[in-house]
């Protein structure tokens, strides 16, 4: 194998890793943003510290659910950046 056929397959398993946990954040960021939404008036049945619970995930839960979604991303394509040589030096 050629080093430039290696350096090919390294970088195809590292785009394929990012494109992965790409499609897994956006799925997880339109379900946070258009499916919970849509199910508020079933939800409002259950109360969560006194608010109705489809009130607390559109106004507190979803927030709470996107910047965990942030945190988890950068977190997860530092462990992928750093797995492929990539990363930043430190």
């Amino acid at each position: 194998m050629s080093a430039e056929s290696t350096t090919t397959d390294v970088r195809d398993r590292y785009w394929q890793k990012t494109r992965n946990l790409t499609i897994l954040v956006l799925a997880l960021w339109v379900f946070f943003a258009l499916i919970i939404p849509t199910l508020v008036g079933s939800l409002n049945n259950v109360t969560f510290l006194g608010f109705p619970l489809g009130f607390y995930m559109i106004a507190q839960g979803s927030l709470i659910a996107f910047v965990v979604l942030i945190w988890f991303q950068n977190w997860r394509q530092d462990s992928i950046d750093d797995e492929f040589g990539f990363g930043e030096e430190e």
